[in-house]
């Protein structure tokens, strides 16, 4: 199951960082301000402009946020004011998406100055620089997450990600109901936001207006938190594996085995998925259930499928 509907395109303005970042940066905008709408930060990776001030300007990448320490408050202030003038220039500043001042420190009014002509945003926190680029980085990469929105529904079923797709009235979200009544969590109903958070995760989360809610056939919207508590409703998760729904007559050929492991690609991450032929009186629910039992084996490293034919052909070959 792809999406072609992508939310963002690996960029950024700089006001979406300032509006988004941990509270913990306590962040304050010192200069630049006209420019938090302009200037965009295009990846996660943060850099220290150490070199660059020192006059090595090729190591200044753009679209990258770009850290000011005590290291480069000092080398500045050592500096006659032409001097300081002189490496400030070497920054090409109006190339930077933003600065970030760590340590509460006060930048030079020259920083300051060139930082306003060039409506670069420059920002400070009382972090020291360790601390301000863990959470920075944290936050970028998360901002910047490629993500697409997926359809069915996002569930928490014994701490895995399970998302339940099929077509329009298949019964998904009547079955979400019957394993929250079992004690499950709901994470999203009909929408979920998926974001790649790195080469091999995705996490799923419901968008803010949908959160807690689920929509039945007959009973219309309810809400989740409200009928079962606040322990039938899950935050972002991890997409481990998928269960598809699909009618008896339109499942075609399904491996009665299980030795043929199924997946599908979203966002060039490969996620297990598990067919289940769907008619009345079959119990989805329970199936959903087993189906992620059998991938938490899986994941161990236990495949009664692959085992049953190693027995089985070991007997084959013991009677020959």
């Amino acid at each position: 199951m792809q999406s072609s509907e992508t939310l963002n395109e690996l960029s950024i303005p700089v006001s979406d960082f300032v509006d988004q970042a941990p509270s913990e940066l306590s962040l304050e905008i010192l200069a630049g301000d006209e420019g938090l709408n302009t200037r965009r930060i295009t990846v996660p990776r943060i850099q220290k402009l150490g070199l660059a001030l020192a006059g090595f300007s090729y190591y200044v990448h753009p679209g990258r946020l770009q850290i000011v320490g005590q290291s480069e408050i000092w080398f500045l202030g050592q500096l006659d004011p032409d001097a300081r003038s002189e490496a400030i220039g070497h920054l090409s500043i109006e190339k930077i998406a933003c600065v970030l001042i760590t340590k509460g420190l006060e930048p030079p009014a020259e920083f300051v100055q060139a930082a306003k002509v060039a409506h670069v945003p420059l920002l400070r926190t009382p972090l020291v620089s360790s601390a301000a680029i863990t959470l920075v980085t944290n936050c970028l990469q998360e901002l910047l997450a490629p993500r697409t929105i997926l359809h069915g529904v996002l569930l928490d079923l014994y701490g895995l990600g399970v998302l339940i797709e099929g077509a329009s009235g298949i019964g998904k979200s009547e079955c979400a109901l019957d394993l929250i009544t079992r004690g499950h969590r709901l994470v999203s109903d009909d929408v979920i936001e998926v974001h790649r958070i790195s080469n091999d995760r995705l996490n799923g989360m419901a968008p803010a207006l949908l959160r807690e809610h689920l929509e039945i056939r007959g009973l219309g919207i309810i809400n989740i938190r409200d009928l079962f508590g606040v322990s039938a409703i899950g935050g972002a998760t991890k997409l481990d594996v998928s269960i598809r729904l699909e009618r008896w007559d339109d499942a075609g050929d399904v491996d009665r085995l299980g030795i043929d492991p199924r997946s599908i690609e979203i966002l060039g991450v490969t996620v297990p998925q598990v067919l289940i032929p769907v008619s009345p009186g079959r119990n989805l629910a329970t199936l959903v259930e087993t189906a992620v039992r059998v991938q938490l084996l899986r994941m161990r490293g236990y495949d009664a499928a692959q085992s049953f034919v190693a027995r089985h052909t070991e007997m084959v070959s013991g009677s020959d």
